[in-house]
């Protein structure tokens, strides 16, 4: 029983994985597509009013490109907390919630993940200029207010906030959503079930015991 539920996750996360790192996975889903952070809304508002939609467009672009780059290395981090999944673990999985194994993985690796996620997330924003659109999206909307001294300060707050933090963790929790997607599609649809492993570990899942 362990091994099939070994082998339901993994499935799982492979295919949380593949969508997401793909190009448009993140952009185009709008489940985990990463929208401008809140304390942006003013400038997205503003441009928005002005009629620059493109620039907006264009800054949320980049941060969910980054997102998209990092998402394939949680394969491997996943992939080891499966490898080191207990008995205690799988009992726990198997007889609990629709997300119980999403909430092991995050318990397990989301440490981990942010760690290895964060560094490509930065390289992927400097490349794609992610403070050069942010410095773009500043000069028109204050400009487009008639250039008042201090417009920019009031919208923009003191300083540029941590988009590298803010894109790893809405990339870790797009990650888990997806995981918890296909974690439930296992457990509550028969034909997601595409080995006999899986159809004995959760169609008998009331009848057996854990071994």
């Amino acid at each position: 029983m362990v091994g099939g539920l070994k082998e339901a996750l993994s499935k799982g996360v492979q295919q949380a994985v593949s969508n997401l790192g793909k190009p448009d996975g993140f952009l185009a889903d709008l489940k985990v597509r990463i929208p401008m952070p809140d304390n942006l809304q003013k400038v997205e508002k503003t441009l928005r009013m002005l009629r620059q939609d493109q620039l907006a467009e264009e800054f949320v672009a980049t941060m969910n490109r980054a997102a998209e780059q990092a998402v394939p290395q949680a394969a491997a981090v996943l992939g080891d907390s499966v490898k080191q999944m207990s008995i205690a673990d799988a009992r726990s999985i198997l007889t609990g919630t629709n997300n119980a194994a999403t909430q092991y993985f995050r318990r397990t690796s989301e440490t981990n993940l942010y760690s290895k996620f964060l560094p490509i997330v930065s390289a992927a924003t400097d490349k794609a200029g992610v403070t050069a659109a942010y410095k773009r999206m500043a000069e028109k909307a204050s400009g487009g207010l008639g250039g008042f001294a201090g417009v920019g300060a009031g919208l923009l707050g003191k300083e540029m906030p941590d988009l590298d933090g803010y894109v790893t963790h809405k990339t870790l929790d797009g990650l888990f959503l997806k995981i918890a997607d296909q974690e439930k599609l296992i457990r509550e649809n028969p034909a997601a079930r595409t080995t006999d492993l899986l159809k004995t570990v959760f169609g008998n899942l009331t009848k057996e015991p854990v071994k």
